[in-house]
């Protein structure tokens, strides 16, 4: 199973989202590194559930157990291992589902690979709730990646069909991803996050859900990070994006929408500010030839709406080979959306400071 990602920075992720608790191993942090709890503790609670009403009301805290590699608040440059252990289980909602399979779920094609044995309970190991240790580790590599200058924040861009504007690039600093990071949803304009929840209300009011969008930043990265072609910056962040489960799709800079553009029109200018090598516009999202360039990386990934609704649904019954039908049960979200944020900010900064690493220290 494909649990193992990195080349400095190595990850292991385990557990089931009803197993008795789930976690990560990440291998190759350099020691003396502080760990900045209290930081990592905001981002478990940003991304854990139960908290209002358009996330599940599965009721998780989230608390996460340090096993190896940190001795008094300190990397010891071992391996550290931690875990989130599982408290809210309500497995009995899941019975039928190892022969009834969900539309858009992972569940028949798991059964087929693992031959009927996967768990099954919340989606076992192809759950959302695997993002957990995801945050544990993005939030540990943000707080890293803060003391050499460089900061990640991400926001909601769309939920639906209602959008969002993003704030132009002279207004991202750490100050406003502190601000984004505080509230209940990652979105600067209050008229919005009215709207925006009138709509998830709607959603689960009659028992469906909605998808959106989510666009990610880091400022203050150095140029020169990445390599060209298999392990360009893009690639990584790629990687990590589509390990995410509900992504189903990434742009860096201008994305799909550079295509309608003469490249008079969206190439990258470059100019000098305090001897110091800018670009007059980043349409590239600060990556060029897979390689940081000194400004802003942006990008941003399409979240599906959540498959699981009570809706009826057409399905297949996998032991009787019959046609069926389908309500869902259990408790789910409506979106998933802001819950995913700090999961995508995540992966930004585990990306980076694996880059970092690969670097040989040049960025120490």
């Amino acid at each position: 199973m494909g649990a193992n990602w990195g080349h400095s920075l190595r990850l292991s992720i385990f557990g089931e989202s009803h197993g008795k608790a789930l976690g990560i191993n990440i291998d190759g942090l350099a020691s003396d590194i502080d760990i900045d709890f209290e930081s990592i503790e905001r981002d478990m609670g940003r991304r854990a559930p139960g908290k209002n009403s358009f996330s599940t009301q599965r009721k998780e805290s989230d608390s996460f157990e340090i096993l190896s590699g940190i001795c008094d608040g300190k990397t010891t440059g071992a391996p550290l291992c931690a875990i989130i252990r599982n408290e809210d289980k309500k497995s009995k909602d899941y019975s039928k589902l190892k022969e009834v399979m969900r539309p858009s779920h992972s569940d028949y094609p798991a059964y087929i690979k693992y031959r009927g044995y996967n768990d099954v309970r919340g989606g076992g190991h192809f759950s959302g709730r695997i993002t957990a240790p995801l945050v544990f580790a993005g939030s540990l590599a943000k707080s890293i990646l803060a003391k050499k200058g460089i900061y990640v924040g991400a926001m909601i861009e769309s939920i639906k069909n209602i959008e969002v504007e993003m704030p132009t690039e002279d207004r991202l600093s750490k100050e406003l991803f502190d601000e984004l990071a505080k509230k209940e949803m990652a979105i600067l304009d209050e008229k919005k996050i009215v709207k925006i929840k009138e709509e998830i209300e709607r959603a689960r009011m009659n028992q469906d859900s909605v998808g959106g969008t989510i666009e990610c930043f880091a400022i203050g990265v150095p140029a020169g990070l990445g390599e060209p072609f298999f392990d360009s910056l893009e690639s990584s962040i790629a990687h990590l994006a589509f390990s995410v489960p509900a992504v189903k799709g990434i742009e860096f800079g201008k994305g799909f929408d550079i295509a309608k553009y003469y490249g008079s029109e969206v190439n990258d200018e470059y100019y000098y500010k305090n001897s110091i090598v800018k670009t007059k516009s980043n349409n590239n999202g600060g990556i060029l030839g897979g390689i940081s360039n000194g400004m802003p990386i942006n990008f941003k990934v399409v979240i599906k709406p959540t498959p699981s609704i009570s809706k009826l649904q057409h399905t297949i019954n996998i032991k009787d080979k019959k046609d069926c039908e389908l309500e869902i049960e259990g408790r789910h979200d409506p979106c998933i959306v802001p819950r995913a944020v700090v999961v995508i900010e995540s992966i930004m900064a585990i990306a980076l400071l694996d880059k970092i690493y690969e670097a040989g220290g040049r960025y120490e």
